[in-house]
């Protein structure tokens, strides 16, 4: 007698059997806010803790950006879902015929749609949260590794909603997370290097405060600067994660060689700014700058030593000069 396992099922009537995935209904519904952060903050703390006095300690900030990145890459590939989802609705709206079945198939799509809206929505929510623990543990902003960090509207489509209406909101959602509504300030600084900890300690001390200033009469500003991880974008990022001030970061086109700064210092100015905060920089900034004053933007400069103002230092230095000239005078 054939004994082995594959002889015995092969006996039995199994045909009309199927494993199926069972047909969850798409849900909104998202964790509390307050839920989210204190889970998250202590998943981090806990896990951060491990680091310190060990071999690992180096890697401490690698491991802390990629946690954040884990939520970032997670809403990404919900917002792929809804672009699919979004093609299946404008298909569907194009070939409606009216029907029951049609108008079912329609309805099924717009929840799904709906539902990934509602998870990549939630999972930036995450995103967030470490991003700003991350903020905390590092004193930088967080920026992925490509691409952009863009927030959508934390309001969600209606639960019952027509196709072209899901349609409409889905392009206005996405063009808010591109740009954020606000007056433009843009910020231009290179990466610089210091004799001392002081040094660099004022320079940074100077850009914050050059920023506070600027917000002072731009309350609604939008902060757009070219997004480098290791100049003074960076610390104007951090700025900006810390005072809640939506910033957009335009990174160099590497495929435009020599040309990628010019270029994107046309990209940034084409925003119309209120104004542009200038830090000492390479030949491409001094060009933003004479571009900036060519198209009347006001420059605010802060491009002499130690992030101060030229004007001011050099005014400063003619008064010295001519006291030391009257003393000197028989």
């Amino acid at each position: 007698m054939n004994t082995s396992l594959a002889a015995q099922l092969a006996q039995l009537e199994l045909g009309h059997l199927a494993i199926e995935r069972s047909d969850r209904q798409p849900t909104t519904d998202l964790p509390g806010a307050e839920a989210i952060e204190q889970t998250l903050a202590g998943i981090w703390s806990d896990l951060l803790a491990l680091f310190p006095d060990t071999a690992l300690e180096d890697d401490a900030e690698e491991i802390a950006w990629g946690l954040v990145n884990l939520f970032h890459r997670a809403a990404a590939k919900r917002s792929a879902q809804i672009d699919r989802a979004t093609d299946e609705i404008r298909v569907l709206l194009a070939s409606a015929d009216g029907s029951e079945v049609h108008s079912t198939e329609l309805e099924r799509q717009i929840a799904k749609a709906q539902a990934a809206e509602a998870a990549m929505i939630g999972l930036e929510a995450f995103r967030e949260a470490t991003a700003q623990l991350y903020m905390n543990e590092t004193g930088s902003s967080w920026r992925p590794a490509t691409g952009s960090r863009l927030n959508h509207c934390a309001a969600l489509t209606s639960a019952v909603v027509e196709g072209r209406d899901f349609l409409r909101a889905r392009a206005e959602s996405r063009r808010r997370a591109a740009m954020p509504e606000g007056t433009p300030v843009l910020f231009a600084g290179g990466r610089l290097s210091f004799a001392t900890t002081d040094e660099a300690r004022a320079v940074a001390s100077s850009v914050w405060d050059t920023l506070d200033r600027v917000r002072e009469h731009v309350a609604d500003m939008v902060l757009v600067h070219g997004g480098d991880s290791k100049g003074l974008d960076r610390i104007a990022a951090g700025w900006a994660e810390r005072r809640k001030v939506a910033q957009v970061a335009f990174a160099l086109d590497r495929r435009l060689g020599a040309r990628a700064g010019f270029r994107r210092n046309e990209q940034m100015l084409s925003l119309n700014p209120r104004c542009l905060v200038a830090f000492s920089g390479n030949g491409v900034l001094e060009r933003l700058v004479i571009q900036a004053k060519d198209k009347r933007i006001h420059v605010v400069d802060r491009r002499g030593p130690l992030g101060t103002c030229p004007k001011r230092r050099s005014a400063a230095a003619c008064r010295d000069e001519d006291r030391s000239a009257r003393a000197n005078d028989p």
